[in-house]
């Protein structure tokens, strides 16, 4: 699993970009679900919650085609990886 947490300028039109063109490339590069959360305070920061490997999500990250991408989501600057405190069975 992947957290990313990052700032975006138009929430409905990263929405919009996410599920369509954003959801063909990590598709492309292993991805096997996403869900986005909308920050409670503050509706321009979304947490994006993936079911990938880090190696996928490593070689998406190089795809030349992601910077474009990332424009097009309207994404304010590079995204914040959020990291573990804990993994639990329950």
């Amino acid at each position: 699993m992947i957290v990313t947490i990052a700032r975006v300028t138009d929430p409905d039109r990263f929405l919009e970009v996410f599920e369509t063109v954003g959801a063909q490339k990590r598709r492309q590069h292993g991805c096997r679900g996403a869900r986005v959360y909308f920050d409670p305070d503050d509706a321009h920061r979304v947490w994006s919650v993936f079911d990938w490997d880090a190696k996928d999500y490593d070689e998406f990250l190089a795809d030349p085609e992601i910077p474009a991408i990332a424009r097009e989501l309207g994404i304010q600057a590079p995204p914040v990886h959020a990291v573990a405190a804990i993994e639990l069975d329950a």
